[in-house]
């Protein structure tokens, strides 16, 4: 393998407190109950729109007229409280800093608004620490399309067979199946093993540090 790259919410960093508090302060704006965080898990992952919209279903919105209202009201209160509680998950900087020492090329690729996946990641690894990030941006078709996975290969110069994508839902492991990439989900995130086996895991591993023999 030559490169990695990692989706960002449910598998380098410990998202969900800070969508669970933002997509509750946008849903109480115009009158709705709160979602578990437990719900959040499973809400989360495809894009911050797509949240929104399955927001309002869960709370009982189905034609949803209140999608453009809450959406802007949840990209206010996640501009400000983007970090809210934030953390890398146990063994992530140690990994990192092993594929670092060993050469290796690492991309993030997420769901999340572009400017506050920068945001987020230059808190809490440093500015210029990945190769590369790239989160959501319009007219760029978000995961699980291939096509940001392949634009990084392309951008190092390495055969897509040779990267490695990590990531913790379906969506990561369509996303890098796509791409001709070894998949690899991660059990300490948002979803289960049954979800990462039934979208093509070629790997699952329970802890960081399982990734090491893929490398070193």
């Amino acid at each position: 393998m030559r490169g990695v790259i990692f989706d960002l919410d449910g598998t380098l960093l410990d998202t969900i407190k800070s969508i669970e508090l933002c997509g509750n302060k946008a849903l109480k704006e115009y009158g709705y109950e709160p979602i578990s965080r437990e719900k959040y898990c499973y809400l989360a992952g495809d894009g911050a729109k797509e949240l929104v919209r399955r927001m309002l279903r869960e709370r009982g919105d189905e034609d949803l007229k209140d999608l453009d209202k809450v959406y802007e009201k949840y990209l206010e209160f996640f501009q400000t409280d983007c970090f809210y509680e934030v953390a890398p998950y146990e063994g992530i900087l140690e990994l990192l800093e092993k594929l670092k020492e060993a050469g290796m090329k690492m991309a993030v690729l997420s769901n999340k608004p572009h400017k506050r996946t920068v945001e987020v990641i230059e808190k809490f690894f440093g500015k210029g620490y990945f190769d590369w990030v790239q989160g959501q941006k319009d007219g760029v078709p978000k995961k699980p399309s291939p096509e940001g996975a392949l634009a990084i290969a392309q951008r190092w110069g390495t055969d897509s067979k040779d990267c490695l994508y990590v990531g913790d839902t379906d969506t990561d492991m369509k996303t890098g199946k796509s791409a001709g990439m070894y998949t690899v989900g991660v059990l300490w995130g948002f979803r289960n093993r049954k979800e990462l086996e039934e979208n093509g895991a070629d790997a699952i591993i329970e802890k960081p540090k399982e990734l090491y023999s893929y490398f070193l």
